[in-house]
């Protein structure tokens, strides 16, 4: 473990003693665009799914009269910024903490603002994951507390860099956010291969990213949706990079973040200055950690689907919650298009069928017990 960083694992959710305190670091709202552009390469690994695929791509061509670009459709998690917001504090305040909750959307801080321009949440941190183009590849920085006088300009400044990455501007962005003392830097899931460049290079590039630009990051995340595995290598890179770890439950369902850091900080610049300054952070893995990754995932796919009648935008279909922006720039729901078309694609009926079944309580019973617990929970 890096010096400074200590990690604990909970058999069960119980509160701990010794500190008053729980930070909950990297989840997502409805606000959050999440690109499909991973569909063909999961689908590519299965020969039914992949030729499906294929087949759905030539259709939509010819109907269309040019190809299908998952680039320019999203899909957005299932809770409204005030849904995630409660999830995060239910289950801190279950544990007998006080909360302190950090909301990241991907490359927006709209949802955040939306709750901070309500009384009862208008001290909720402004706080983004930053996607930063690099090499072949890009990495997320999970950018914490930003000051609400300057958010708006640093947001602009941080949508410019990754719509026009520009590598001799990063230096000083990173300069000017560390400025701030009560900002905290963090390198959500480095050592995931998002992009799907392959690992090795994968790898080669987060080195390269680090020796270049260390300095502007506080600290590496372990985080709460990778396998454990992939965190061990983090915790290496860590003590390779003299850099404190951090929790990042990354949620994107119902289920609140697999786990969290605990603090007697009062504050989270505060807890801040113990990450940056003192290089002190104490991690905890909560129970639905010790679940295996793909168990996880499809409970998370099951949430995204679910009907949120509830809904504060009115997006209680899942249909209503994926987009796609025409040519003409124009953004709409798949709801709509198949509402016009009095039908959704057999393709996607018989994927919606599968997901009902695996939302059975027995079925997902039975793929836990087929995938098995998450792999020895040890350093």
């Amino acid at each position: 473990m890096t010096q400074g960083s200590r990690l604990r694992f909970l058999p069960k959710l119980e509160s701990q003693e010794g500190f008053r305190t729980a930070v909950s670091l990297h989840s997502h709202t409805s606000s959050s665009r999440e690109s499909l552009d991973f569909i063909p390469r999961i689908c590519g690994k299965v020969p039914l799914l992949r030729e499906a695929e294929q087949a759905y791509r030539r259709r939509y061509a010819r109907v269309h009269g040019h190809p299908l670009d998952y680039t320019q459709a999203w899909w957005t998690p299932p809770l409204t910024p005030d849904e995630a917001l409660r999830v995060e504090l239910g289950q801190i305040e279950s544990l007998g903490l006080r909360p302190i909750v950090s909301l990241t959307d991907h490359d927006t801080i709209d949802g955040v603002l939306a709750l901070r321009s309500r009384p009862a949440t208008q001290d909720t941190l402004i706080s983004v994951e930053w996607t930063v183009p690099f090499e072949a590849s890009f990495f997320h920085l999970g950018i914490h507390n930003l000051p609400p006088a300057q958010a708006a300009a640093i947001q602009q400044a941080l949508e410019t860099y990754t719509a026009t990455p520009d590598e001799t501007k990063l230096r000083d962005l990173l300069v000017f956010l560390n400025r701030d003392t009560g900002i905290l830097v963090v390198f959500n899931h480095p050592m995931w291969d998002e992009k799907g460049i392959g690992q090795n290079v994968h790898v080669e590039q987060v080195y390269r990213f680090l020796s270049r630009y260390k300095l502007g990051v506080h600290a590496l995340e372990l985080n709460g949706l990778r396998p454990w595995k992939e965190n061990r290598s983090v915790i290496r890179l860590a003590m390779e990079a003299g850099l404190p770890l951090v929790s990042g439950g990354d949620r994107h369902g119902w289920e609140p973040n697999a786990n969290l850091n605990l603090t007697n900080a009062t504050s989270f610049p505060e807890f801040v200055e113990q990450v940056r300054m003192d290089r002190c952070s104490d991690i905890v893995f909560l129970p639905q950690y010790q679940q295996c990754v793909p168990s996880r995932v499809v409970d998370t796919l099951c949430d995204v689907m679910r009907p949120n009648p509830n809904h504060g935008l009115g997006w209680h279909r899942w249909s209503d919650r994926v987009f796609r922006r025409e040519r003409s720039g124009v953004v709409r729901p798949l709801s709509a298009y198949w509402d016009a078309t009095g039908g959704t694609p057999s393709l996607v009926r018989a994927f919606i069928s599968t997901m009902r079944i695996v939302e059975s309580r027995r079925v997902r019973s039975a793929m836990r017990a087929a995938f098995g617990p998450q792999e020895e929970l040890a350093w």
